[in-house]
């Protein structure tokens, strides 16, 4: 999961638009949280939130997403990308397809959502005894990731519980949701992977 700071490299790097929504755009999104909400998510003065460096970066769009895989790719000279909906799975399951990163049995003590709260995002390395069999961290809980899979036209999947998921059927790594590409939400960022 990519972290604010992570993303402040690429930010610095490019020139890229921090990510940011506007109180009409978020309304049109006709969204159960409030508008209030996303300030402590958004970036000011192309600058992350204080105290969120390793949360994980929220309200990007797909493109931001993918624009994000190419520079780095280009910075370190290793090819990355965003994953597709097999690959992000695989990572959060296993090879033996277990129904939560962990194992068999839902922990909501292991992994961010609304169970046990704090209702936000947490540092993305908080707590390792929820990591997948490929120590993949978060893969249930704390935000949705975009992956290259599309829903239907204008619409990717995006996979993961978010910290506001209760009960989390959401949360395991079989659930597909499909999201639209320009979408920037608190609860969505980014995974990447890297490519042979």
């Amino acid at each position: 999961m990519i972290t604010n700071v992570q993303y402040a490299t690429f930010v610095g790097d490019t020139g890229h638009a921090a990510p940011e929504i506007d109180a009409k755009t978020w309304a049109l999104y006709r969204l159960v949280h409030p508008y209030a909400r996303t300030r402590h998510h958004a970036w000011r003065d192309g600058q992350s939130p204080a105290g969120r460096d390793r949360h994980p970066v929220v309200l990007v769009s797909h493109d931001d997403a993918r624009a994000y895989a190419v520079w780095l790719s280009g910075k370190t000279g290793t090819a990355w990308r965003l994953p597709s909906e097999s690959q992000w799975e695989k990572a959060a399951r296993g090879t033996d397809g277990r129904p939560y990163p962990w194992g068999d049995r839902f922990m909501p003590e292991v992994l961010n959502s609304a169970d046990r709260g704090p209702f936000d995002t947490v540092p993305v390395d908080w707590n390792a005894e929820g990591a997948s069999v490929f120590g993949m961290l978060d893969s249930a809980g704390q935000v949705i990731e975009w992956t290259t899979t599309r829903a239907r036209a204008g619409r990717f999947i995006v996979k993961g519980g978010s910290w506001d998921d209760k009960g989390c059927g959401f949360c395991r790594p079989a659930a597909r949701h499909g999201r639209p590409a320009m979408l920037k939400h608190i609860l969505i960022g980014l995974q990447r992977v890297r490519t042979p």
